[in-house]
């Protein structure tokens, strides 16, 4: 279990395929704190670390996770938002987040504005991912606030502290990122669908 409040940036260092696996190789200042078995969030997909050191560590993608996320289109260099699972009794200062990823979206528009941005994704309707006007969602492993949800389309507003301190200083219009619905909303669609 997540917050969706990022806790540092890996970049990727090596990706080496493994029969339908993918082993990715991350450096990050976080590397030093992690272990081996730990479950830690990479761009909002939950993956378990298989080697560590001081500088460096390692997670494998199964042919699963790469084809319902944004992990297979990676390349060295790139930027990759990280949080270890929450401990129990810690503020949940985000929102409840699983890491586990329900589908990907295409960044449409990115603006500029006076001391914010705003984003806005398209994403393949499916009944039960839904966005609400206020609601949670998590983009990229980022709990976030969705402003102006229409039909398969929303916008996040970024505020500076974010913009500094994930990836989403990276992101560009046409770039596929992850998103994972409100768990609640997930539910309560899948109840109402049924009827």
């Amino acid at each position: 279990m997540f917050t969706g409040i990022i806790e540092a940036f890996a970049r990727v260092n090596t990706l080496t395929q493994e029969g339908d696996n993918l082993n990715i190789e991350l450096e990050s200042a976080l590397a030093r704190e992690l272990k081996i078995d730990q479950s830690v969030a990479h761009n909002g997909v939950c993956l378990t670390v298989v080697s560590c050191n001081d500088k460096l560590y390692t997670v494998t993608a199964i042919q699963e996770t790469l084809e319902k996320t944004n992990l297979g289109l990676l390349k060295v260099g790139d930027l990759i938002n990280i949080e270890r699972a929450m401990r129990l009794g810690d503020r949940l200062d985000g929102h409840i987040v699983q890491g586990h990823v329900d589908q990907t979206a295409k960044c449409i528009a990115a603006d500029t504005l006076d001391g914010s941005w705003t984003y806005t994704f398209e994403y393949d309707s499916i009944p039960e991912n839904i966005t609400i006007e206020k609601g949670s969602i998590t983009v990229n492993g980022v709990s976030l606030t969705v402003v102006n949800s229409i039909h398969n389309r929303f916008s996040v507003a970024i505020i500076p502290y974010t913009y500094e301190n994930t990836s989403f200083n990276e992101l560009k219009v046409g770039k596929i990122v992850n998103l994972e619905f409100d768990l609640i909303g997930k539910y309560i669609s899948k109840l109402y669908l049924k009827r």
